[in-house]
């Protein structure tokens, strides 16, 4: 009988923009729907028994390439919802994290979202994790950077303790509208990780789904390398 126990759900949110076609809409309002869905998919997360911390793939540092008009209206989106969400973030006691390199955004952007994690910093119920400007090459390059700037030996440890999320591995890790790849998303952290992939687009995903592939997750057999 399985004993798996779901602490970190690391989710790809993915169709934003088909689901915007579909709609017969502009793919910014695919990214206004699905930034909706952020916010019944965490508030979920915060009651649930077991899970402590769920990770979301928001701007990767290879969605830069997108349109101009698409990055622009994405930034002004993620200020929007950081500034409406505080709210949430205090009333259900969870914690706010950046990772990934935020330094190419606004100087204002980069304040709003140190704010927000002042603010939520000893919440406690859930951490929520917006990977921003992030890459898992770039991460794990940056991590190896440190540890050669701080002298020391680069080994699997010292990576882990650099890493933006350190020692997080992923228990579990969803990824919406039928793709079936992890797109240089937590390459370290997935390595022994259990992948599902729906084909339900991100804005249509909700917290029934996400319960049946908790229950399937928890039916899974996980060996690690072992038998």
């Amino acid at each position: 009988m399985s004993n798996n126990t779901l602490k970190h759900l690391a989710l790809i949110m993915d169709g934003n923009g088909r689901w915007a076609k579909q709609q017969g809409l502009n793919r910014t309002k695919g990214h206004e729907a699905g930034a909706e869905v952020i916010r019944h998919i965490t508030t979920y997360c915060a009651t649930h028994p077991t899970i402590e911390t769920v990770t979301l793939y928001a701007f990767s540092t290879e969605n830069w390439k997108r349109p101009k008009y698409e990055v622009d209206f994405l930034m002004k989106l993620l200020a929007r919802y950081l500034q409406s969400e505080l709210k949430t973030y205090q009333e259900e006691n969870i914690r706010f994290i950046a990772i990934g390199d935020t330094s190419k955004f606004s100087k204002t952007l980069r304040d709003q979202i140190n704010s927000i994690e002042e603010k939520t910093k000893n919440n406690s119920s859930l951490t929520q994790v917006l990977a921003l400007n992030y890459g898992g090459r770039d991460e794990i390059v940056r991590a190896v950077n440190t540890i050669i700037k701080n002298g020391q030996e680069v080994t699997e440890s010292s990576i882990g303790m650099e890493l933006d999320t350190p020692y997080q591995d992923i228990d579990l890790l969803i990824r919406t509208s039928g793709e079936r790849r992890v797109s240089n998303y937590l390459l370290w952290q997935l390595s022994y990780s259990e992948l599902f992939f729906t084909k339900t687009l991100w804005p249509d995903f909700g917290t029934a789904e996400l319960i049946t592939i908790i229950d399937e997750f928890i039916q899974r057999t996980r060996r690690f390398g072992g038998i």
